[in-house]
């Protein structure tokens, strides 16, 4: 068994494999967990006791989940004196899969973000937000169950890849000089210079995991969405590896927009994905008024950041919005929302994001049945007006309940 230097590894429950290409999950997996910074604490006790509770109810005690924490964020600097300790990113990639809720990410100063770093150093490079809509939820469209996507936004590359320079830095003033000199470029001198990489691999490798999701789950279509009439090189390259992709290792199975009209006269053939692309900021206004023409969408990092974010709007915000970061094998699944450190303690916000992304965590190791039960029970909790303080406002006269209450709500509401 793998040694840490500050972990104690738990003496029963079994590490998840890989045989096959394929995840092999016993009935006892050994899960890490970071509870989070502020809010983290609270959001993750109601969401371990909705999700435990859905396999006991699931597979009537047959199946476990063995808790192991880990740290990150203001509880590692405690115990390491640093955010993000060694053992942490060695514990998530030897266990394969874990979750986490919000760490601190300071604006401006202070460290790079847990999350991008994390991610990187996984090699994490599909961040998959599903965003559908529960039933009774206030929502500023007047059609948000028409809302239905899974969004497939790259982890690695981008704006996110961080490479940059301050203004009035040497190096900012070398890069600003060199494009100058050998590239004509013209820069103001006091700028901040970032660099923004797309590769053939990073788009391919994610383009790939979103057909392929698709494929699983027989939805209708992939959409590749960027700024290529602008960023011809990266995001238009990004548009035309995809499309590659597509027809390189699912040709047949695929069927490009194109294609559709030249070859189909428009009709879809039985049993096949349509793959199509869409500018960035046209597609941010077809997700409101052409919502139900769109299924699984892949972009590049700070697009799909923009997009996850105001498709979770439509469906009563970043509360009810799960995510998961995924390499080939190596899961991190997280609350999608900040840690809301004036409400730390308190036992007052919304765990929905953090629960949600538990349910897809069960349907990665394969746990549908839980995955159902907690998806169902918190729709009925909704339906039932037993909801955190956000969701209550939103909601007129309806008085709001606390975290875990929210927590008991769903668990009573389950149903074998």
């Amino acid at each position: 068994m793998i040694q840490f230097d500050k972990l104690q590894t738990p003496a029963k429950g079994d590490k998840i494999k890989i045989s096959e290409e394929k995840l092999v999950v016993t009935d006892t997996p050994i899960i890490p967990f970071i509870e989070g910074d502020g809010i983290g604490p609270d959001i993750m006790r109601a969401s371990k006791r909705v999700w435990d509770a859905a396999v006991e109810k699931a597979y009537g005690g047959k199946r476990r989940i063995i808790w192991f924490e880990l740290f990150a964020g203001d509880k590692a600097a405690e115990k390491y004196g640093e955010v993000l300790p060694e053992d942490t990113v060695r514990a998530i990639e030897h266990f394969i899969v874990a979750i986490k809720g919000p760490l601190t990410t300071p604006v401006g100063g202070g460290y790079r973000s847990l999350n991008v770093t994390m991610r990187q150093r996984l090699n994490l490079y599909a961040c998959v937000r599903p965003v559908k809509y529960f039933e009774g939820v206030p929502s500023p469209v007047v059609h948000p169950e028409r809302m239905n996507v899974v969004i497939f936004r790259e982890n690695t590359e981008d704006v996110y890849a961080g490479i940059e320079w301050k203004e009035g830095t040497d190096e900012a003033r070398k890069l600003i000089a060199l494009l100058g000199d050998q590239f004509g470029v013209s820069i103001r001198e006091d700028s901040g210079i970032g660099i923004k990489p797309i590769s053939i691999t990073g788009t391919k490798r994610l383009v790939r995991k979103a057909i392929q999701y698709a494929l699983d789950r027989k939805l209708p279509s992939v959409t590749l969405v960027h700024k290529g009439n602008i960023m011809k090189f990266t995001e238009g390259a990004f548009r035309d590896w995809g499309y590659e992709l597509a027809r390189e290792e699912f040709g047949d199975v695929t069927v490009a927009e194109q294609e559709l009209w030249e070859r189909h006269d428009g009709q879809m053939p039985a049993g096949k994905i349509l793959i199509k692309d869409r500018i960035a900021d046209s597609m941010f206004q077809q997700v409101l008024t052409r919502t139900d023409e769109y299924s699984v969408v892949a972009l590049p990092n700070l697009n799909g950041d923009y997009l996850s974010d105001a498709c979770a709007a439509q469906i009563g915000g970043l509360g009810l919005a799960p995510g998961a970061n995924i390499g080939d094998y190596v899961a991190l699944f997280e609350a999608t929302h900040g840690t809301a450190p004036k409400y730390a303690g308190m036992d007052k916000v919304n765990p929905g994001s953090l629960i949600l992304s538990g349910v897809m965590m069960l349907e990665y190791l394969g746990w549908q049945e839980a995955a159902d039960l907690i998806n169902e029970a918190m729709g009925l909790a909704i339906k039932q007006k037993k909801v955190t303080y956000d969701l209550a406002r939103l909601m007129g006269d309806v008085p709001p309940i606390k975290t875990s209450e929210f927590g008991s709500a769903i668990i009573e509401n389950m149903k074998t």
